[in-house]
């Protein structure tokens, strides 16, 4: 029997070694992870995350695009994103089987469009983006996305908004009632002069700053996501988040695994880690956005379960943006790129 069981433990010890001297690169939006959440994953599986952080889809497309696919193990775009990835042969593909936690995954959400059946992603976290308001500014009526693209006085020069087509033309075309990726030359033209005139009344274009700008005052309303709402209320901000008529915009994030990926198998271990539901959890009551994994509604701090950013209203509209055909998307690029010289 000891023969037996010596080489074992032999072989047991140096796959420990392996794994300890294992790594992860991760592509993340900015402060959108605990460091704890990254410290456990580290003492359960000896695997050292290190993690670099991009402020938009666009951004993260970008970095892929001009030589960075192959030094990173997973990213974490949004929904539209991981459509664009997949049909630029960005993504790697895994089957349920490769994830123990896979059946924790929300039954809403693995039939999704952008990835159907889950083949390339996981549930990562889930909100809105529409836009806040300085209610000792102005206290007047703000369930309009006039707010951001007709503003009353008291809010001109005083806006942010993302810097992210995406969600930034999408929420302009919800203003206008036209389709997302729209190749109507007159609804274009529309959408360009909208949003070109209501730039003189914005003060800034930042995502990673939409949080501080309105904990500090320096914008009295700006575009911002449901989380980052909640986290600069918490900070002291007297804002309200808005739910306009016009509709706001859902998205979620994916954990995604990324094509040529380096250390592939403990990519998949990560994945399967934040499908705990102690683990989303953990990250929602972080995030202050909602995890699509099920389980995990006894671990939320309650005033993140019971937010007023993440229950709107019952009847209000919401859209996901769109992946447009890249002939259309070349249309879109174009109005962006004239907006932000």
């Amino acid at each position: 029997m000891k023969k037996i069981l010596v080489p074992s433990l032999i072989a047991l010890a140096a796959a420990s070694a392996a794994q300890a001297e294992g790594e992860l690169k991760l592509y993340n939006w900015f402060e959108y992870m605990p460091q704890e959440l990254l410290d456990k994953f580290t003492e359960e599986t000896g695997i050292t995350v290190t993690m670099d952080t991009y402020d938009s889809n666009e951004a993260l497309l970008a970095s892929l695009k001009a030589g960075r696919l192959g030094a990173y193990d997973l990213a974490v775009p949004g929904d539209y994103m991981v459509k664009i990835l997949a049909d630029e042969g960005m993504l790697d593909t895994f089957t349920p089987e490769e994830l123990t936690n896979y059946g924790n995954i929300e039954e809403q959400w693995i039939d999704v469009p952008f990835d159907e059946g889950r083949k390339s992603s996981v549930p990562y976290q889930w909100g809105s983006t529409s836009f806040a308001v300085n209610r000792e500014v102005f206290d007047g009526d703000i369930q309009t996305t006039g707010i951001i693209f007709e503003p009353p006085e008291a809010l001109k020069g005083k806006i942010n908004v993302l810097d992210t087509a995406g969600e930034t033309l999408t929420l302009a075309s919800l203003h206008l009632g036209i389709p997302q990726c729209s190749s109507d030359r007159e609804q274009l033209k529309a959408l360009n002069a909208l949003v070109t005139e209501a730039k003189a009344d914005w003060a800034s274009f930042g995502s990673d700053v939409a949080k501080d700008v309105l904990v500090s005052g320096d914008a009295a309303a700006g575009m911002i996501w449901s989380g980052f709402a909640a986290k600069a209320r918490g900070e002291g901000a007297p804002i309200e988040y808005a739910f306009p008529k016009e509709g706001v915009i859902v998205w979620m994030d994916n954990i995604a695994l990324l094509k040529d990926a380096p250390n592939r198998d403990n990519a998949l271990a990560f994945m399967d880690f934040m499908l705990e539901p102690e683990n989303a959890a953990a990250l929602t009551n972080f995030a202050q956005y909602s995890a699509g994994v099920g389980g995990v509604t006894e671990f939320l701090d309650p005033e993140v379960a019971n937010s007023p950013e993440s229950n709107p209203p019952e009847g209000t509209d919401t859209v996901f943006v769109e992946a447009c055909p890249e002939e259309v998307q070349v249309l879109y690029d174009a109005i962006w790129t004239n907006l932000k010289k």
